[in-house]
């Protein structure tokens, strides 16, 4: 990957759209301190990553990763039970998380009973409710239907609007991208580096499915298309 630097603001959705290949994983991974940058640094309130806590990061995979042999609670609890946090506060935070995620009645339920959307909400709620203030969110809505989808998006903004965290988000989707974010950063194809950063100027808050029947929409899909377009046509013009 070659040189590719921009900014999140403190409390923003930034989502990260690129050709597959181009490192769009790999930068959350260095946000997260998964991977060491090869050359440059990644900051985080001017410190850099390696020099702050764990805590401070929470990461949602595409994979649900939910353990199947716990109940939805007590996958939700797994982060707050790691960090010690005493079983009257765990159990009241697990409530919460339960209510603001819509799974009320599948408390005891196991994942093999719940669906692919329900899963992901439990991963969700799991990374939430130690309260990071940092999410990244790698494409984790990217194997489920239309339908599904957009409902988690709902959800995603829902939460997102309550709690204010800082989000980095990469998908393939543009769509996606538009519905969820403030601003978009567009990777060329690999090495990667930064196209374009993009400002979404739709106002807040977003609903989700009335939001694509608007031309302010189609607007800003028009633009980005034609952002990320050139860098497809140009990739199979080489290939050619």
């Amino acid at each position: 990957m070659e040189r590719a630097a921009f900014e999140v603001l403190e409390g923003e959705f930034v989502a990260i759209v690129g050709p597959s290949g181009c490192g769009k994983s790999t930068i959350l991974n260095m946000i997260g301190g998964l991977v060491v940058p090869s050359s440059g640094a990644v900051l985080i309130d001017g410190a850099p990553v390696e020099a702050r806590a764990p805590r401070h990061v929470g990461y949602v995979f595409q994979k649900d990763t939910v353990f199947p042999w716990r109940t939805v609670a007590r996958n939700i609890a797994l982060g707050l039970e790691y960090r010690g946090v005493a079983a009257p506060e765990r159990a009241r935070r697990v409530r919460e998380a339960v209510a603001l995620a819509g799974l009320a009645g599948f408390e005891d339920a196991f994942p093999a009973t719940l669906s692919g959307g329900m899963r992901q909400r439990v991963a969700l709620m799991r990374t939430l409710v130690v309260d990071p203030e940092i999410l990244l969110m790698d494409e984790p809505f990217g194997a489920l239907d239309t339908h599904t989808k957009l409902t988690l998006h709902a959800e995603l903004l829902r939460l997102w609007e309550a709690r204010r965290q800082t989000v980095v988000f990469v998908t393939h989707d543009l769509s996606e991208a538009i519905t969820l974010a403030d601003r978009i950063v567009v990777l060329t194809r690999r090495p990667g580096r930064v196209k374009a950063v993009h400002e979404v100027k739709l106002t807040r808050p977003r609903d989700v499915i009335a939001l694509r029947e608007s031309d302010e929409y189609a607007g800003e899909y028009g633009q980005l298309w034609h952002i990320l377009g050139e860098e497809l046509a140009e990739h199979d013009g080489r290939r050619a």
